[in-house]
């Protein structure tokens, strides 16, 4: 038994000093602290959770961000994803391939390009006349998701207030009220 434990741990710990570890040399990943690029440097990927990506110098792959925003001043060579935030390319700013945001907003400055698709699912897309998107522009407005999910909600609420009603309704039929309460005892003078 003790030679067949022995032989496991030797299997595991030649297999865990063999794996080749992760390079990430040039990306920016945080939890909770914002990414800023400064003007002239670059990052390869920025991705973020609870937090914001500031890129005034180059993005040159992906973005993501989660419950965050992200501003983009120059470039970034790729894709842009964010949920639950707000997408803001100032002017001249370029995204090379898709701009995709769920539950937020998009904002495109003068003469912005996107490279391929820009997708926003249950938010706002405000773009200058003059932001040229070279693929399909998607946009659903959020009350398309808040209008079915609060009438769901009303139904659920209406259909809970009457079960308990019922529910009291049965117990009083079956128990009777409960007594009055003495009346006040006169005031003595």
């Amino acid at each position: 038994m003790t030679q067949r434990l022995y032989f496991a741990l030797l299997l595991c710990s030649a297999l865990v000093l063999a794996a080749t570890p992760a390079r990430a040399d040039k990306d920016a990943v945080q939890f909770g602290s914002s990414i800023v690029v400064p003007e002239g440097q670059s990052v390869h990927d920025a991705v973020c959770f609870f937090c914001s990506v500031t890129a005034k110098g180059d993005i040159d792959h992906d973005v993501v961000v989660f419950f965050g925003n992200v501003h983009i001043a120059h470039e970034s060579k790729h894709d842009v994803v964010v949920f639950f935030g707000t997408v803001r390319a100032e002017d001249n700013a370029a995204i090379g391939h898709d701009v995709v945001n769920f539950f937020g907003s998009v904002r495109l400055g003068e003469n912005v390009t996107v490279g391929n698709d820009l997708v926003v699912m249950f938010g706002g897309l405000h773009a200058a006349e003059s932001a040229n998107i070279q693929g399909s522009r998607v946009a659903q407005p959020p009350w398309i998701f808040w209008t079915p999910l609060l009438i769901l909600i009303l139904i659920i609420g209406v259909v809970v207030r009457e079960i308990r009603a019922s529910q009291r309704r049965r117990y009083l039929a079956a128990y009777g009220y409960p007594p009055m309460p003495p009346p006040p005892a006169p005031p003595v003078l």
